[in-house]
């Protein structure tokens, strides 16, 4: 594997063609979902400006959207704060022939709460020891569930946030707590490696992303779905994903810089 944090880059046209190719793909893997009754759930945890956005657009940008949902909870209400952490969740959970796509997820009680101080050190720790468990109990009711964290370097994030408040057709993507991040790099990091060692585990592993170059990112994020999910007609060489850009998690990861520091 290639070390550090150094991306490889892909043109403008190879990039069309490739995606045009994977969202035909894309298309007959829910074909295939609808037709035996699969459900899907797919979370996408990352670094504010770390490509959540674009990459889902991508995915779900010529799927039915009766099948395909995707799910951006905003701030909790007082009656989601007095309820069960993960209530508010499980009601966006796929039935049947639907595959859902969480931008952020329940994880963000392991970043930016427990960052920001908008959990108690109690409720942090108590997530941190029953997210395996609610995980484990959604794949045994038949729920496929992937996991991505898409990362970038410090640079990145930098140049991503400044661009969102330059550009006007971006602007409403930017928040307080985007602003505030660069702030609090070091802390983002130190979550961000306990989330992964806490909650990467058999049945729901982490799969990491090294996003600074966006179409290079998206690209292998729908490979790798493409790659673990099951569908008929699958054009197996056009799904392999480089192991280069995206992975399981594993330690070693954070001390040779595959993972951003």
């Amino acid at each position: 594997m290639t070390k550090k944090h150094d991306q490889k880059t892909i043109d403008r046209k190879d990039y069309k063609k490739t995606l045009t190719q994977l969202q035909i793909e894309l298309v007959k893997l829910q074909n295939h979902f609808i037709k035996h009754d699969d459900k899907i759930l797919i979370i996408f945890e990352g670094r504010d400006a770390g490509g959540k956005d674009g990459t889902i657009k991508r995915i779900t940008q010529h799927l039915s959207p009766r099948e395909t949902r995707t799910v951006a909870l905003g701030k909790p209400s007082d009656r989601d704060v007095s309820s069960w952490y993960f209530q508010r969740y499980v009601v966006h959970l796929p039935a049947a022939q639907e595959m859902v796509l969480f931008n952020r997820s329940w994880y963000n009680r392991a970043g930016v709460e427990h960052v920001m101080g908008f959990c108690t050190d109690e409720q942090y720790h108590e997530f941190l020891e029953t997210v395996p468990g609610f995980e484990q109990m959604l794949v045994r009711s038949g729920i496929k569930l992937l996991k991505y964290y898409l990362d970038i370097s410090q640079d990145e994030q930098k140049k991503r946030l400044k661009d969102r408040e330059q550009d006007p057709l971006k602007q409403w993507k930017s928040s307080p707590i985007d602003k505030s991040a660069p702030k609090h790099w070091k802390e983002y990091s130190l979550a961000r490696n306990i989330m992964l060692a806490r909650t990467h585990h058999l049945t729901a592993p982490w799969t990491v992303v090294r996003a600074d170059d966006k179409k290079i990112a998206r690209i292998n994020v729908i490979k790798d779905m493409l790659f673990r999910l099951d569908y008929k007609g699958k054009n197996e060489g056009l799904v392999l994903p480089d192991a280069d850009i995206i992975f399981n998690y594993d330690e070693s990861y954070l001390q040779n810089g595959m993972i951003a520091p």
